[in-house]
């Protein structure tokens, strides 16, 4: 662990160094906020882009049923479109307990890895042996939360950090993502205005996750969990 945090760190320095570069050859400021970024500004710049995002409206958005039951509907019936499965449960406490169904009736391992941010929850009463860490080549499977769901599109969004790594969600051959209803919004506009407002800047990466990995790159034929997850199942919880 030392030496990959340590490999982070020249990485982060070698990145800001290019950026820093890249700035002075712009003949633009130093940079405000933690540089490793890559994307915090100059105060002014900073300020420019805020008043730049309210002078420009949206463009049209296409209608969305109204009301929070509807528009969670909507996104699970977009995320089973996109070939995600389904469930609805009542808190978070049920989350190991339907996991361990949905893990039984697929016969998949009850083994893998959790993303370390996710409330505590009894994994192990319900049967499930997961390690709350980033995902490494042996686990099967990888349970993660979402920064928010896209009702549009039936899409998760996801954003990383030292509690939320993206390697969960895109390493394993099953994804399990756990989504709170009060989180799902009706479209993407919404999704970016909710990380301006919570985050204040862009994480290091920044995925959005519609149903299994899938290609068409080979003679046009669809083939499913190419470049990630052969399985994504999302537990949508109501409180």
């Amino acid at each position: 662990m030392t030496h990959e945090k340590s490999a982070r760190s020249k990485s982060d320095e070698a990145r800001s160094n290019i950026f820093a570069r890249i700035r002075k050859a712009q003949g633009r400021g130093a940079p405000t906020g933690d540089a490793s970024q890559g994307l915090s500004g100059s105060a002014d710049e900073l300020a420019a882009a805020a008043t730049y995002l309210k002078a420009h409206p949206r463009g049209p958005l296409p209608p969305l049923p109204a009301g929070r039951h509807s528009l969670v509907a909507h996104f699970c019936t977009r995320a089973v479109a996109m070939h995600s499965t389904v469930e609805s449960i009542d808190s978070m406490r049920d989350a190991p307990r339907a996991v361990a169904r949905y893990l039984a009736a697929n016969t998949l391992p009850m083994s893998g890895c959790v993303w370390p941010e996710l409330p505590a929850l009894d994994w192990r009463v319900a049967g499930i042996d997961v390690a709350a860490r980033a995902a490494i080549d042996a686990d099967a499977i990888g349970i993660t939360g979402a920064f928010a769901g896209i009702a549009e599109t039936g899409t998760l969004m996801m954003v990383s950090g030292p509690g939320t790594p993206g390697s969960v969600s895109l390493l394993p051959e099953t994804h399990i993502a756990i989504v709170e209803a009060g989180r799902i919004v009706a479209h993407m506009e919404d999704a970016w205005a909710l990380m301006r407002a919570e985050l204040g800047r862009p994480p290091r990466a920044v995925n959005f996750i519609s149903g299994p990995s899938r290609t068409g790159d080979i003679e046009q034929t669809i083939v499913i969990g190419a470049h990630g997850p052969y399985r994504v199942h999302i537990l949508v919880v109501k409180n």
